[in-house]
């Protein structure tokens, strides 16, 4: 591990709470093993006290920070730019500061995390249907980069066909076309076909939460992705999933993946990411 001097670059997690973040035991591995010198720490950031806190890492040099509940959707408006995928989302999840400008870019990369998920379970998404249950800054992620992983349909489906709709009419101002809205307790055991199913709801936070659609929608051929993670627990959708032999993606993968592409922009290299997966293993 390179020692903390004056010229360590510092990296954080912003929230309220951040105490139960498996975040800094992820990133400080991958630096400790290949000899970066970066820290990451997390700080608890009321949100009347937001504002300051950002302009506060912004003088002090911060390299850069994530963000976690309740803070997301207000970076949107604290930064100088955003990536798409923050923009169309309106929640943001990392920032890079610049280090000459102070410039703060921020970047949504909960989807991209769950496109590098998918192929590491060998899940293939050019050219297949994808029924994303949803329709918050997460279902608005994944499906800009579901999108560009060349997808070949999208149907929505969520509590409130409103928000749906108005997910869609975003996803076609950035040339996403082929999108059908659902009401989620409308949903049959056909799933319109999906070939991939990904749960973007809550539903499977807390034990005791129902499965986030039938049953019957976890069929041969159809591949299932989970965006929650609680730490120790698979959801109920996980479980079925490898319940009935269906290739799946936990929200473990998403937060490795999400993790990963963060450290990226920060550093500018390629993330350690077997030794990002061990420290997360071991917690």
């Amino acid at each position: 591990m390179v020692p903390i001097s004056g010229k360590t670059r510092v990296l954080a997690l912003i929230g309220h709470p951040v105490s139960h973040s498996l975040s800094p035991a992820m990133h400080n591995a991958a630096f400790a093993a290949d000899g970066l010198d970066f820290v990451y720490v997390c700080l608890d950031v009321h949100p009347n006290r937001l504002p300051e806190a950002v302009r506060g890492m912004a003088a002090l040099s911060f390299r850069g920070f994530n963000i976690t509940m309740p803070h997301k959707q207000a970076l949107v408006d604290l930064v100088d730019d955003l990536d798409d995928a923050a923009r169309v989302s309106g929640a943001v999840n990392t920032v890079v500061i610049d280090p000459d400008s102070g410039k703060l870019t921020g970047y949504n990369t909960d989807g991209g995390g769950m496109v590098l998920a998918c192929e590491e379970a060998g899940i293939e998404l050019s050219g297949k249907s994808v029924l994303l249950l949803g329709a918050g800054g997460a279902a608005a992620a994944v499906a800009l980069a579901f999108a560009e992983a060349g997808i070949g349909e999208l149907h929505l489906a969520n509590r409130s066909l409103e928000n749906a709709g108005k997910l869609k009419e975003k996803l076609s101002g950035v040339g996403i076309l082929s999108v059908e809205t659902h009401a989620l307790d409308d949903l049959d055991a056909s799933a319109f076909g999906a070939d991939v199913i990904v749960n973007t709801t809550p539903l499977g936070m807390k034990e005791g939460d129902a499965l986030p659609l039938p049953e019957g929608c976890l069929r041969e051929g159809v591949a299932v992705c989970d965006a929650v993670y609680r730490p120790g627990f698979e959801t109920p959708l996980v479980r079925l999933a490898r319940e009935r032999g269906v290739p799946v993606v936990a929200g473990n993968r998403m937060l490795l993946y999400q993790g990963v592409l963060a450290q990226s922009l920060w550093t500018g290299g390629e993330p350690n990411v077997a030794v990002m997966d061990r420290a997360l293993s071991a917690r």
